[in-house]
Parts: C-alpha cells; sequence; structure tokens
C-alpha cells in the first residue's frame, strides 16, 4: 500500500505549522452560484444598469473600457455583491472560459447570464486565489473536452479543491496574496497610463487631418515651415522577392508584434514546404499590409524572414527614416484614411497597392522625422520596461501560489 499522501503545501506561515492537514473540498461547500440576467437589445440603454460580459474581465480585474447598460427596472437583474467572484462560463474563444474576477466595492452591476456568472463565497478573496491556481484551470479545461465552449453549473459546483481547515489559514493566505495582487494592479496602471500617454503624443506628433503641421513641433523645427505629403508609391514601392532557399525564418504579421519569427509567439499555423516556396522575402526596415491593417495599421519588420505572398511587402524607394513611418502608420487618422475607400471590407480581403499609393504621407525633413521616431521610442522603451516589472511580479506570485497552495489534487486522496 502507498504511502498516505500529506495534504500540506510546501510553504506554511509558522503559526499554522502544527495545525491540521488541508481538506479536500467542492465548491458547493465553499459557496454558490448566482445567475445573470438574459436582456434583449431593446433593453440596453446609453446609462443604467452596468451588465458585465466576458470582455470586462481583463488580467484577472474588472476593466469597464467596453460597457453595456440596460433599464435599471429590468426583471429578473440579481445584483453583483462587492467581492462576488464574476466568471466566464460560455464564450466563443475558449481560452476566455473561466477566467475571473472579483467585483469591487461600489459597483452596481449584473452579469449577461448567456456568458457570465457569479460565485458568491463568505471566504471570496481566498476562493479567488483558489481560482487563480493550475488546479482550477486544469479542471476548467477538462470539463471543455474538445467540442464545448461553456462550463457546465453544476459540474462547476463540483469542482475540488485542497482547503485549509482553519479559517485564520485561509484569511492569512488570502491577504498575501491579495497584497501582491494590489501591487500588480498599480504597476498594470503604471503601464496602461504609459500607453495611454504614448497615444496621446502620437496625436499630437503628427498633423490633424486637414493640417500641414503637428499640434505639437519641437523647439529646433518650429520655424521649418508646413511639412511635405506625399503619395504612398512615391515613398515606397511593392517588393515580391521569392529567391530563397525555405531556410528564413517564417514570420507571423500580427498587430501586436508587428512581423516576428513565428517561434517567438508559439505560432501554431504549419506550412508546407511546398507553399513556403512561394513565400516572399521581408528585410529589416520592410512594411507588411496584412488582412487586418484596415483595423490595425500596417506592420514594421525588425526581422529578415519570409511570409506568406498573400501579404504586400512595401519597401521604401527614397530616404525616409524607417520609425517615422511605424509610428504613422498605426495613428489612428492614417487608419482611418485607409478606411475611407473601402467600403464592405471584411475578413479575407486586404488593402491594396494601389489603395495605399492614393494615400497623402506626411514627409517632414528627415531629421524632423528621426527626433518624432526617437521620442517615441523611448516612450516604447518606458513601456517595455514597466511590462517587464509587472510579468516579473506575476512570475513571483505565481511562484508563491505554488508552494502557498497543496500540488495538482491526487484522484485517490481526494475521495479519502
Amino acid at each position: 500500500m502507498s504511502e498516505k499522501i500529506k495534504l500540506v503545501p510546501k510553504l506554511r506561515f509558522p503559526e499554522f505549522r502544527d495545525v491540521s492537514e488541508w481538506k479536500p473540498q467542492e465548491l458547493n461547500q465553499l459557496g454558490k452560484l448566482v445567475s445573470g440576467l438574459t436582456y434583449s437589445p431593446e433593453d440596453v440603454r446609453e446609462s443604467g444598469l452596468l451588465v458585465l460580459r466576458s470582455s470586462n474581465v481583463q488580467n484577472g480585474q474588472i476593466s469597464l473600457d467596453d460597457n453595456v447598460y440596460v433599464t435599471p427596472s429590468i426583471k429578473g437583474a440579481n445584483l453583483a455583491k462587492p467581492n462576488d467572484i464574476l466568471i466566464c462560463v460560455r464564450n466563443g474563444s475558449k481560452a476566455l472560459i473561466g477566467k475571473n474576477a472579483l467585483i469591487p466595492d461600489g459597483m452596481s452591476l449584473c452579469t449577461h447570464g448567456a456568458f457570465m456568472t457569479v460565485f458568491r463565497s463568505p471566504i471570496a478573496k481566498f476562493v479567488y486565489q483558489l481560482f487563480q491556481t493550475d488546479s482550477y484551470q486544469d479542471q476548467v479545461d477538462a470539463d471543455l473536452g474538445a467540442t464545448i465552449n461553456s462550463i457546465n453549473g453544476s459540474k462547476f459546483l463540483k469542482y475540488k479543491f485542497f482547503v485549509p481547515k482553519e479559517p485564520k489559514e485561509q484569511q492569512k493566505i488570502a491577504d498575501c496574496l491579495s497584497s501582491l495582487d494590489d501591487l500588480i494592479t498599480v504597476q498594470n496602471q503604471k503601464v496602461e497610463a504609459l500607453k495611454k500617454y504614448k497615444k496621446g503624443m502620437m496625436q499630437q506628433l503628427f498633423p490633424a487631418e486637414g493640417k500641414t503641421v503637428p499640434k505639437l513641433r519641437f523647439s529646433e523645427f518650429e520655424e521649418d515651415g508646413e511639412w511635405a505629403f506625399l503619395n504612398g508609391d512615391k515613398i515606397f514601392e511593392p517588393i515580391s522577392n521569392k529567391k530563397h532557399n525555405s531556410d528564413l525564418p517564417i514570420l507571423a504579421i500580427s498587430q501586436e508584434h508587428g512581423a516576428i519569427p513565428r517561434e517567438l509567439i508559439d505560432y501554431k499555423v504549419i506550412a508546407t514546404e511546398q507553399s513556403i516556396e512561394s513565400y516572399k522575402i521581408v528585410e529589416v526596415g520592410d512594411f507588411i499590409i496584412s488582412l487586418r491593417s484596415f483595423q490595425g495599421g500596417i506592420e514594421y519588420s525588425n526581422y529578415k524572414g519570409i511570409c506568406s505572398p498573400a501579404y504586400i511587402i512595401l519597401r521604401k524607394k527614397i530616404e525616409v527614416f524607417d520609425l517615422f513611418f511605424k509610428y504613422y502608420f498605426k495613428t489612428d487618422l492614417f487608419i482611418r484614411d485607409l478606411n475611407k475607400n473601402i467600403e464592405g471590407i471584411r475578413d479575407g480581403k486586404m488593402v491594396s497597392f494601389f489603395q495605399f499609393s492614393e494615400k497623402l504621407l506626411p514627409l517632414p525633413d528627415y531629421a524632423e522625422q528621426k527626433r518624432i521616431a526617437n521620442c517615441l521610442t523611448s516612450i516604447d522603451d518606458a513601456v517595455t520596461s514597466q511590462i517587464k516589472k509587472l510579468e516579473s511580479l506575476r512570475e513571483h506570485k505565481k511562484g508563491l501560489m505554488q508552494q502557498l497552495f497543496p500540488k495538482a489534487i491526487d484522484s485517490q486522496a481526494i475521495e479519502q
């Protein structure tokens, strides 16, 4: 007979080291589910009762960037309470199912019943931390399977976890991890503030619609007069070089990363050797018009590689500072302009070089291009530095949780 597993975490607060072992419990022993609201488009208002959806759960926090409101008097609205745990139980993307966040104080709201639910518990802050463990995610993944895109409430309440018997130990763990969550929240706010600052700077460093100079100009260029503007095809030309031995890295083209080797972002699409032969060479400094350029602008490549022939590769034909256009092609103004003459564009279609060539692009002196790009690059560097700090805090919490909670539940131990 195998030795009985001792149900205690690797790391335990000193005052609890001689206390009893942890015990396995189902979620239905820790709290209950509260159903959300089912509403129709006719119930939606510009203000009123806030209805939280899956888009409102971002990195374990409530985000209010994408809100829906319904009339407060609507029937069937179960108001959420502070410290209720908001859970995404249904979504077209499996990656979002199971994501959760604590509802903070001072919010009057309910949840979208078809996609969201609330778990209410007297030890909600501890349970919330349970929901951040690998054990929770493993049980969600097992519940979903290969084809199911929702969590069954009855099955959810049978999820099992190791729980300390002493309420004081539960509270101590919750307080410890919540203090880390507070640090993560503050650090995330720093990242978002820098991103917002960068967006505001981009709006001022490039001319507004109908203007020929930017609102904010560096002092050394204030007397330089108006910017020149040239059509896209006067500055860039399309390139279709397929002369390679398929030994260059395959680049993924994304709005988040630009052009980047697939292995750096764990890109899973498989290409055959025959199809790779038709791929185009991308050089460092090239720009790529992608299937999503009408939504997120044109991508820049810091890498030499190859990409699908479906993309249009742009290469400068006159002397310009590459990074100036890297930022300009991501401005709201350029993206709006890119969409003006492509009504009806949908997934599967893309901006043509002809359409791009008709766009008037700003062209200040090279020195001013460089000054603007360097300014925005310095902000990017600050964002990257703060993101690294944020990731470090998250890794620290992850490592701490692995020690504060027992390992994944053993099936035989859980039945005992």
